[in-house]
């Protein structure tokens, strides 16, 4: 599994002209890639770096300060762009097999108490966020 975290001082995601998932005080957004070999394991792993992760303002964690993240499914983070001027999703998984294990991120970062948005996996999504910094940082699982 693969995220790309922001903080940020909002955040939302639009579906056909509907907002469908934001956060609208400071918190983090989160762009989580699910790779082919991704299993459940994983998804527990990467809710509890997410939720402990210490980059809002004075090194607090969602954990620490309650704070809402969004979360967004983007198998693009698992483009190869090594070869050729066109990228290969070879390395993303499966759509049902994604869905499945993002859910299992939600869940478990509401499971730890996490207030969490998310978009509509699966749809086309629009993306807005105010960057906080701006600070981003990538997560590997």
């Amino acid at each position: 599994m693969r995220a790309v975290v922001a903080r940020v001082t909002e955040a939302s995601v639009t579906v056909e002209g509907e907002i469908v998932g934001a956060v609208d005080e400071p918190g983090l957004l989160v762009l989580l890639g699910v790779h082919k070999d991704d299993t459940p394991d994983k998804a527990v792993v990467m809710a509890r770096k997410l939720h402990e992760l210490r980059i809002l303002n004075d090194e607090e964690s969602v954990a620490s300060t309650g704070a809402p993240l969004l979360l967004v499914s983007q198998f693009t983070l698992y483009g190869d762009t090594r070869k050729g001027r066109r990228p290969s999703w070879s390395a993303a998984a499966r759509p049902e097999v994604a869905e499945t294990l993002f859910d299992a991120v939600a869940s478990e970062l509401r499971g730890r108490g996490t207030r969490v948005s998310t978009g509509s996996f699966g749809a086309k999504m629009a993306v807005s966020s105010v960057n906080d910094g701006p600070f981003t940082v990538l997560i590997e699982v």
